[in-house]
């Protein structure tokens, strides 16, 4: 269980689920019904539960092969731009392709977590 001392990547709240949280919260406090702190505080508890439960619910494995274009290390995150990626599940299951694919990986835990 984490502590709630701990800090957590901001990361998902670019996906699709963190956009349409981020886009709801915006309406609320545009319509005057939350107030901008209010909103934080639920975009912070997002960033915790979205990275707990994908920790420990989500088992697949997938393997990917493709062309490395670019990669960078900045603030202890890597970035990795692939082209012509095959995607491959553990389980045997259908290959999925893509021309470009971008890959953000973060450690664990934050380097200011001590």
């Amino acid at each position: 269980m984490a502590n709630n001392a701990t800090t957590y990547y901001d990361l998902y709240r670019h996906s699709s689920i963190g956009q349409m949280l981020t886009d709801a919260l915006d309406d609320l406090i545009g319509e005057e019904r939350i107030d901008p702190q209010l909103a934080m505080k639920v975009l912070t508890q997002f960033d915790r539960v979205i990275t707990e439960v994908l920790n420990e619910k989500v088992k697949a494995r997938l393997s990917f092969k493709g062309s490395l274009d670019t990669y960078r290390f900045c603030d202890e995150v890597w970035t990795f731009m692939i082209k012509n990626v095959t995607f491959k599940l553990d389980n045997g299951g259908t290959s999925v392709t893509a021309d470009k694919v971008k890959i953000v990986s973060c450690s664990a835990k934050k380097p200011d977590d001590k």
